[in-house]
């Protein structure tokens, strides 16, 4: 009886602790979250990212103007120095970062120095080129660091930031940047619909001399096409920024309503000049400098800073259907993409050509 008892004590012991070493422990650590995730990005392309991205590069002087907007904090290294008088406008600490170049444009990307910085994705963002899968598989393989391309398009740039509010975690921030930017085209349609076929003739003349033109139907006058007639049409219309070359004469014959002059073009001197002053816009006072701080506001580069453009070319152009206020505007603007609170003072020196010309 006694070994019975034992043995049924023993088998009940050994129940309870088999039980016990089955039953899941709530003390027990959740596994851990795995530190890397799958990115589709706007190419088609599978990268591997960290689960938390810290510190960017972005791959040039487009991409800098977004991730400035939605994450300077992250930005380790930039595609080009700012000026002093640029740098007013952005994040003191990013006089401090190294300079790394841009793949596209200056092409002057230094592989070296991204690697040797060490971040944790490199960002491409604007519109492909038909190249971009490779391009950025080969900056990727280049650096040893993950690569990726979204594409952002004048229209499609509030969706952009949203990708950008997702894969960065700044999702607040993403969706304020969207929200103003399609504010921005509404408005800017809202315009264009009222003026319908009473577009104002415009020309943009840029260079020392004033005597290269932005011409239509090129990357560069997206936004001038579409809210004026922009005269300037040539048979090779030129996909850089410094336009096509034209000369005095051309210019007379398409005698545009409204000229606007690039930032350290001819502006100053376009009245007293007796053979700018045959045309109709200067003469009638309808000729504005394009504002510049930190980012020419009708797009040099074209990216984000078009918006501006947009709010701008709408209250010189058709200021009796801009229902709104452009100081107010350009502040919310520039507190959003700059983190900077833009003041009257400031904004009245931005402006100062491209409100009223001088009579």
């Amino acid at each position: 009886m006694k070994y019975r008892i034992k043995f049924i004590s023993f088998v009940l012991f050994l129940f309870i602790a088999l039980n016990l070493n089955a039953a899941p422990r709530r003390d027990a650590p959740a596994a851990p979250a795995p530190e890397t995730r799958l990115f589709t990005d706007s190419a088609g392309r599978q990268v591997e990212l960290p689960r938390t991205i810290r510190r960017i590069v972005p791959s040039g002087s487009l991409a800098q103007m977004f991730l400035l907007a939605i994450a300077p904090d992250m930005i380790c290294a930039v595609s080009f120095a700012y000026s002093s008088d640029e740098a007013e406008f952005v994040p003191p600490y990013f006089a401090q970062l190294p300079v790394v170049g841009q793949f596209y444009g200056a092409a002057n990307l230094n592989p070296e120095e991204i690697a040797r910085i060490g971040p944790d994705v490199v960002i491409d963002i604007g519109e492909p080129k038909d190249t971009i899968a490779r391009d950025m598989d080969d900056i990727a393989a280049s650096i040893g660091i993950p690569t990726i391309h979204i594409t952002a398009t004048l229209r499609s740039t509030p969706q952009a930031f949203r990708t950008l509010g997702k894969l960065l975690g700044r999702d607040e921030q993403g969706e304020a940047l969207a929200r103003f930017c399609e504010k921005t085209l509404a408005s800017a349609e809202g315009i264009v619909s009222q003026v319908g076929n009473r577009k104002k003739s415009v020309l943009y003349c840029l260079g020392p001399s004033g005597l290269n033109v932005l011409a239509k139907g090129t990357f560069h006058t997206e936004v001038l096409d579409w809210m004026a007639d922009n005269r300037a049409v040539v048979d090779n219309p030129s996909s850089r920024g410094s336009g096509n070359e034209a000369n005095l004469e051309q210019i007379l014959l398409w005698d545009p309503e409204v000229i606007l002059f690039g930032p350290g073009s001819i502006y100053p001197a376009a009245a007293a000049d007796p053979s700018w002053n045959k045309l109709r816009a200067i003469r009638g006072n309808a000729y504005y400098e394009v504002p510049l701080g930190p980012y020419n506001w009708m797009g040099m580069p074209p990216s984000i800073n078009r918006y501006l453009g947009m709010l701008w070319l709408g209250t010189i152009l058709y200021p009796e259907y801009a229902a709104y206020d452009l100081y107010t505007e350009t502040a919310e603007y520039y507190r959003l993409f700059y983190s900077h609170e833009l003041s009257r003072e400031q904004f009245g020196r931005l402006t100062a050509r491209s409100r009223l010309a001088p009579r």
